[in-house]
């Protein structure tokens, strides 16, 4: 591996035993709250988070099958039946156990898994108004998967305006000037919809 593949796992690593920590620390309703993925609460998020290391590559074959060839269908269906099936502790352990699984999404590699990480952390704690900053090495290695395919995977409505953070150096995009914090911008490209007043 080269030394950034090993700096991005060494990222990747450290957010998910930080995010299994914040999981660790909500209450039952914490759990029953909406998150910013629309349809779902921030247990069928964390569920979610943790299906790259429960489910093989077979398996998730056959699951898309079973959900049409649909890829969202497929996460909405598994993310539901895994939230209802698995404790609260057993989901949060998933992530702890495997902070150094190799886990990538089909595209992107190690940095995709980490906007995995991050963009699904903050799915969870900005509606729950936790505060939590992710650490902004991790943040650069993300905006780095910002592209027009992400934009239209996620269905980021972002065309003529420009994402410019005010709390570290990066914009993207052109048009309009949407300034704000960074992991608030990251969320727009990804396609979601922050909390009123923010």
């Amino acid at each position: 591996m080269t030394s950034v593949t090993m700096d991005v796992r060494t990222a990747i690593a450290s957010e998910r035993r930080e995010l299994a920590d914040v999981l660790d620390g909500l209450t039952e309703d914490q759990w029953n709250a909406p998150s910013l993925c629309a349809g779902w609460r921030v247990r069928e998020v964390a569920a979610h988070m943790s299906q790259g290391f429960r489910y093989s590559f077979g398996r998730t074959a056959l699951e898309l099958v079973r959900s049409g060839g649909g890829l969202h269908r497929m996460t909405d269906r598994l993310a539901r039946r895994d939230a209802a099936a698995l404790s609260r502790r057993e989901i949060s352990q998933a992530l702890r156990d495997n902070a150094h699984h190799p886990w990538t999404p089909p595209v992107g590699g190690p940095p995709a898994a980490l906007g995995h990480d991050v963009v699904h952390g903050l799915d969870i704690t900005v509606p729950l108004g936790l505060g939590r900053q992710v650490p902004e090495e991790r943040l650069r290695i993300v905006f780095r998967t910002v592209q027009p395919s992400t934009l239209r995977f996620f269905k980021a409505k972002l065309e003529g305006v420009e994402l410019r953070a005010t709390d570290l150096e990066w914009s993207y995009g052109s048009g309009r000037t949407l300034t704000g914090p960074a992991q608030e911008l990251l969320l727009l490209a990804y396609g979601r919809e922050l909390p009123a007043g923010r």
